[in-house]
């Protein structure tokens, strides 16, 4: 493969033989720039026996798969990662690189870029490709990746483009693009790449790997119901809680209610949070902010409880409940025992 094909590559992260999901989330993402830009959508994983993981890939939408295996590559450390996959795109010169926002991708991703001497926009919550005119020069530039992500504390979206160095590369963020469902029918290339690694990139070694899970699953919940900073303390998040057990859900929270301590970090939804899809959302007490819509305005059905009938989650609700979530809660909750 050539720097004229204008590949779009997906760094696909697995860890014990097993694809993190936001890979293949990028791969749908990956195909519909490909589109735009006349190229091909290439996943390249790298790691020890992961073989089989080439079809998985080629099913979610990658035409090309590089499978980089090696034994010293069977636990992820920083330096031989980067350089088989440094080495690698200075061989093939793709145009996009992406990798997820992930522990793993925040640390490779800027080793990668550092040896590509390219530029790197870090936790993109949107993908796009487009023209952009330099103010300075009036020089035009046409198909650069738009690589789009909150700034300034979330306070305003910001656009990058990278136009005079190749590859363009961004990290982005888990669940901003669905999961593409798979073909097992499509075809693609599987190229097996032999790593160059020497000792100079193998001076770190692992010991023992120790994992915390996180206590909340936001991307795979049906039913979501969050609190924001109208809740007004930890123990009325108990109210939000309740609510949650009873229609099988999980409890969510906006960055408000992070900030203001009523919750912690894993609970938070929008941008600077966890982006989710549920079947059912309920807003508690969230006014609504830009910031937040963007990580749950897809959900199949919304419902806002806000006391304040001019807050903006009311523009993107299915349902709009006007009150104090005080007394609210407690009815809805009456209301669904008392159906069910």
């Amino acid at each position: 493969m050539n720097d004229d094909t204008h590949a779009v590559w997906v760094v696909a992260e697995q860890q014990d033989g097993r694809l993190s999901e936001v890979g293949l989330e990028l791969l749908g993402r990956a195909q519909k720039l490909a589109a735009k830009i006349g190229g091909p959508t290439c996943a390249v994983v790298a790691g020890h026996r992961i073989a089989e993981l080439a079809q998985t890939l080629i099913a979610h939408g990658a035409e090309t798969v590089y499978v980089i295996e090696d034994e010293r590559l069977g636990t992820y450390t920083t330096l031989p990662y980067a350089k088989v996959i440094a080495d690698l795109a200075k061989q093939e010169r793709p145009e996009i690189v992406l990798f997820g926002a992930t522990m793993l991708g925040r640390d490779l991703a800027p080793r990668v870029a550092s040896s590509l001497r390219c530029g790197l926009t870090a936790d993109c919550t949107d993908l796009r490709i487009g023209n952009y005119t330099d103010a300075r020069t009036g020089k035009e530039y046409q198909d650069l990746l738009h690589q789009i992500r909150p700034a300034f504390g979330a306070a305003i979206i910001a656009t990058i483009v990278s136009p005079d160095h190749r590859p363009q590369m961004a990290t982005v963020r888990e669940g901003v693009f669905p999961v593409p469902e798979p073909d097992g029918s499509r075809t693609g290339e599987v190229v097996a790449v032999t790593p160059a690694l020497t000792q100079a990139e193998m001076v770190t070694r692992v010991v023992e790997r120790v994992r915390s899970e996180k206590n909340v699953d936001l991307k795979g919940a049906l039913v979501i119901v969050s609190g924001g900073a109208g809740v007004g303390s930890p123990e009325n998040f108990q109210l939000i809680r309740k609510l949650a057990e009873a229609l099988g859900g999980v409890v969510g929270a906006s960055r408000a209610a992070v900030d203001a301590g009523f919750i912690d970090h894993d609970h938070q939804v929008g941008q600077t949070g966890t982006t989710v899809r549920p079947k059912l959302y309920i807003a508690c007490g969230i006014s609504g902010q830009v910031q937040h819509r963007a990580g749950m305005q897809e959900s199949g059905t919304i419902i806002a409880v806000n006391s304040d009938p001019d807050a903006p989650i009311f523009g993107i609700a299915h349902y709009g409940i006007v009150g104090d979530l005080n007394q609210v809660i407690p009815k809805l909750i009456e209301a669904y025992r008392t159906k069910s």
